[in-house]
């Protein structure tokens, strides 16, 4: 099998179920961006201070795949195509590992700058992505149906990322940065 098909040649895509669209559809940067997410992921998972989160990472990793087949799926066609689906203990993951992590954390008093170790930084780079992949769901889900647990679960993802990114940091004995607004 080919990589290359040469059928976005003229600048469209196709969906789940066939339907063609402009490569810069709503659904198609949405998508797009929750597969930068997931690449993103990909690096914070290779980092070594998460050699011990390695299965979890490949359950949101998954999960994120999910998530790609689903908003990838011509909204007309749901449910006549096949697709992985999410659950609500996919969610439930996500607050349980934040729970955990946050349990071994000083309290946060303050907003912190993004920063002080490659882990950490790669880690906000992922939780700023995963906003971003948020807000374009958001405005797909006001043109279009998208299952509420898509927002939900990244909008879960995000936070967890920012939890992990403070254990990481507190893993690494890397000392948080707290914002001093200039008055």
């Amino acid at each position: 099998m080919k990589i290359y098909t040469k059928t976005g040649d003229k600048g469209e895509t196709s969906l789940i179920g066939g339907t063609r669209v402009k490569k810069s559809h709503l659904r198609i940067e949405a998508y797009g961006t929750v597969d930068e997410l997931n690449s993103f992921l990909g690096v914070v998972r290779d980092q070594e201070v998460n050699q011990k989160r390695q299965q979890l990472f490949s359950e949101i990793q998954d999960r994120l795949f999910t998530i790609g087949s689903t908003l990838a799926t011509d909204p007309v066609k749901e449910g006549k195509v096949q697709t992985p689906d999410l659950h609500q203990s996919d969610i439930q993951l996500l607050e349980d590992q934040m729970d955990l992590l946050d349990a071994e954390l000083p309290p946060l008093r303050n907003f912190i700058l993004p920063g002080g170790h490659p882990a950490v930084s790669f880690c906000h780079v992922a939780r700023t992505v995963c906003r971003r992949a948020e807000r374009l769901v958001i405005a797909l889900q006001e043109e279009s149906h998208v299952d509420a647990l898509v927002v939900q679960y990244l909008n879960r993802l995000s936070d967890f990322l920012f939890v992990l990114s403070r254990a990481i940091g507190f893993e690494l004995g890397v000392k948080e940065i707290t914002w001093k607004p200039r008055m």
